[in-house]
């Protein structure tokens, strides 16, 4: 029974590097979805585009705006928690030294769990609106350099 609270450590440590993880994945994709709204702005401004373009390129940034919108909220902090700093926010000394010593962490667990589970729902969804918006926006170019 001594490896039970060795694998609760384990569990804890492996969410929290969850967590850490999709917040790295999310700033980087925030970063590319800013270069891709940057980029294709740009090349919208110098281009003669007809409506069917219009309507794809509108439509492939618009969706790379709400990418971006799930990023930033994949990121924002949860102030409201009952794990980590913001339980710890709300308690004693004392209180911090018995929750820390005799805490329940599979409770802890569970919770930074679901956190990790919603930040990564968040990542996946601006995955898929990325690639979405990209492919309406090359679209949107392949229809203005064919002209139809």
């Amino acid at each position: 029974m001594s490896t039970r609270p060795e694998n609760l450590t384990a569990a804890h440590a492996e969410v929290k590097a969850e967590i850490a993880r999709t917040d790295n994945k999310t700033a980087l994709l925030l970063a590319f979805v800013g270069a891709a709204l940057a980029g294709a702005w740009t090349i919208a401004r110098d281009l003669p585009l007809n409506v069917p373009a219009y309507v794809a390129g509108g439509a492939g940034m618009a969706l790379l705006v709400a990418a971006a919108g799930l990023l930033l909220r994949s990121v924002r902090p949860n102030l409201r928690g009952r794990h980590g700093f913001p339980l710890w926010a709300t308690l004693t000394a004392e209180e911090i030294t018995q929750h820390v010593n005799g805490g329940d962490l599979a409770a802890d667990v569970a919770g930074l769990s679901r956190l990790a589970v919603a930040k990564f729902t968040c990542l996946r969804r601006a995955v898929d609106l990325t690639l979405t918006g990209g492919a309406l926006l090359v679209l949107a170019l392949l229809l203005t350099a064919g002209g139809a």
